[in-house]
């Protein structure tokens, strides 16, 4: 599995076909306390870099970007009941869907762990 990480503080995880979407710790640490997370339906179709889904904290509201496109196969209803595991676990129970992987050359453009520290490390 490889893990990529956006400028908007996304991470993807790409298994074979499927990537598993979520926000960075370091997102959810800016958000503060999560209280409302709007996942997108299964079957949506994202567009690189456009709107996914839409994290509220008691900070903001903010939206959460599609790192590739790709048609939503899954989302993660835990979110609906507990959106707070966005803070305990933001790059594992946190995740956010699940979508296809329409086009490998888009992860090119993402960053590795190490680049996204760099990348943290610099704000």
């Amino acid at each position: 599995m490889a893990r990529y990480y956006t400028e908007d503080h996304e991470w993807i995880e790409v298994e074979g076909e499927a990537a598993t979407v979520g926000i960075t710790d370091y997102a959810q640490e800016q958000l503060g306390d999560i209280v409302f997370v709007e996942l997108p339906d299964e079957g949506a179709e994202l567009e690189k870099s456009k709107d996914a889904a839409v994290v509220e904290s008691v900070k903001a509201a903010s939206d959460v970007y599609a790192p590739i496109s790709g048609t939503v196969i899954e989302s993660n209803s835990a979110l609906e009941d507990d959106p707070a595991l966005v803070n305990s676990s933001p790059e594992e129970d946190g995740w956010f869907f699940k979508l296809t992987v329409a086009d490998e050359s888009e992860l090119e453009g993402l960053m590795d762990e190490a680049a996204y520290k760099t990348f943290v490390d610099g704000l």
